[in-house]
């Protein structure tokens, strides 16, 4: 599928003026655009300052930064991210995140789906905001809402739970049940030379997986998983806990050339009317879930 790896190059265009710098201001973090923020032409006078006539320079300044803002249209998204996109109506869209893409920039700042959320914004007065969290290595389903009060209807759904959503993985190593659940509570550790990751103790938070066995290959099994909790890395940790890590995983594995197999197949949003949507597998994950029984024409 032909796709930027670097999306935000497709969108922003706005090209900055002789003494700007783009900056995020609080209220526009989060939002996935940037604007360039002015600051003073060389040898032109300083913002606060008031020329000739009595304007203050801080009043144009804050028309120029307007004025410069990359604004969205009403259009439908370009071709490479139509594609992506498994479900939309009026209030939700639900999208093919890829594997490698953060939902957030971060304090760095880097390529994230927010560079992607205006040429998603198609008309609506705001620009479309995810509804849940979904690891940067891990491809598939994405909710997000396309107004304000989709927007938390989502939000409760997910914080309490009623979203369905399913996940398929290759794991390494194969379980001795056909089906089960991982009731193991996680918590977050750090130390300066590994940096942080999550481990299983009595003390973590609540995490509980309900799970079986889709097929099963050469030391590999094709699992599904259904998360009852959202806890950070959840999946990667419980399928280490039913056989052993997921195929690719960096941090708990091994790394492999098809990356993290792991993959949020399907998402079920009791709303009214209620919303669903299936993710297809990716190109690089195949071979691994192939090794386990799986065929093309199961999507």
């Amino acid at each position: 599928m032909p796709e930027p790896w670097h999306p935000r190059l497709r969108w922003r265009g706005a090209t900055l003026r002789p003494g700007e710098d783009r900056v995020l201001s609080r209220r526009q973090q989060g939002s996935g655009v940037t604007h360039p923020r002015p600051g003073p032409a060389r040898g032109g006078p300083r913002a606060g300052t008031r020329p000739a006539g009595g304007q203050d320079v801080r009043a144009r300044a804050g028309k120029d930064r307007d004025t410069a803002r990359p604004r969205p249209t009403g259009d439908a998204p370009p071709p490479w991210l139509a594609q992506r996109i498994l479900h939309q109506d009026a209030e939700v869209l639900i999208l093919d995140k890829p594997a490698g893409l953060p939902v957030h920039a971060g304090p760095r700042g880097k390529p994230s789906l927010e560079d992607w959320l205006p040429l998603l914004q198609q008309g609506k007065r705001h620009l479309p905001q995810p509804a849940h969290r979904l690891d940067a290595d891990t491809a598939g389903c994405l909710a997000l809402g396309r107004t304000k009060p989709a927007l938390a209807a989502l939000g409760a759904l997910f914080a309490a739970g009623r979203a369905e959503k399913t996940y398929w993985a290759v794991a390494l190593g194969n379980p001795s049940d056909e089906s089960g659940t991982v009731d193991a509570p996680l918590r977050k550790v750090s130390t300066a030379r590994t940096g942080w990751r999550m481990e299983p103790h009595p003390e973590g938070q609540p995490a509980r997986t309900a799970w079986r066995v889709l097929g099963r290959g050469s030391g590999l099994t094709w699992l599904e998983l259904r998360p009852a909790t959202g806890r950070t890395h959840q999946l990667r940790l419980h399928c280490g806990m039913i056989c052993g890590p997921i195929l690719g995983d960096p941090l708990y594995g091994q790394p492999t050339p098809g990356g993290l197999h792991l993959l949020a197949r399907a998402l079920r949003l009791p709303l009214e009317p209620p919303r669903a949507a299936e993710a297809p597998l990716p190109e690089a994950m195949r071979a691994g879930f192939a090794a386990c029984g799986w065929m093309p024409d199961e999507g």
